[in-house]
């Protein structure tokens, strides 16, 4: 059996506790989304998975693979809803995020849907215990900036590409010789920087789905050990 486990105490409903506190106003931008039998409350804080294509293109990706019976790990999973969908599989599902209402809404969300995860707020692996996943699954942020509020981490990696330079030099306790680790990104990546750190630390990156929208081209990778 799996469990929800979150890595801080919570007092009472997390959601209950933030719409008090918050006041009428801060409960109408609370928005509901419903997948395929889910219905997830998506916090202002929290990356939409409704809004942006990379989330349901790695969500298709993913849900093609056999993922019972398999260690699944969602590194920066914001809504959760991949972490979702990979426990309805039955795998058996670690999800992170460093936004601490991301994990607040995930462990509400996962009690709703009647669904069983560890669920760890973490930066990037710091508080994950460590053990070798099966199938790894992430989506980055991209741009390069310094994080500043919650929301930001969705989308900053650092002035410099920190994220990349953490996550590659990362993996390697994580992973055994046969895990998949996915990774989405987009063309406006700075993918010289990216392949660079990822072959500081002997990885290589093979681009194994690719789709073109009206305003961008998103690939997925595969992240393997030289």
């Amino acid at each position: 059996m799996f469990f929800v486990i979150i890595s801080y105490s919570t007092k009472g409903s997390c959601l209950q506790d933030r719409n008090s506190a918050r006041g009428s106003r801060r409960k109408n931008k609370i928005r509901v989304y419903r997948y395929k039998g889910l219905r997830l409350q998506i916090a202002p804080e929290v990356f939409h998975p409704g809004f942006y294509f990379s989330t349901q293109f790695l969500l298709q990706h993913i849900s093609s693979m056999k993922l019972k019976g398999k260690n699944f790990l969602e590194l920066g999973c914001g809504s959760g809803l991949i972490s979702m969908v990979a426990v309805q599989k039955e795998a058996g599902v670690t999800a992170t995020d460093i936004n601490p209402v991301a994990v607040e809404f995930l462990k509400e969300n996962c009690l709703r849907n009647k669904l069983q995860m560890k669920i760890f707020k973490s930066d990037m692996f710091d508080e994950i215990p460590e053990m070798q996943y099966d199938i790894i699954a992430i989506n980055p942020p991209y741009y390069k900036k310094d994080p500043v509020t919650l929301y930001d981490h969705a989308w900053f990696c650092g002035a410099n590409g920190e994220y990349f330079s953490n996550l590659f030099q990362s993996l390697h306790s994580y992973i055994h010789p046969e895990t998949d680790i996915l990774m989405i990104l987009f063309d406006g990546c700075d993918m010289e920087m990216i392949h660079a750190f990822a072959a500081a630390n002997n990885f290589v990156l093979a681009c194994v789905h690719r789709k073109i929208n009206m305003l961008e081209k998103n690939f997925i990778y595969k992240i393997e050990r030289k």
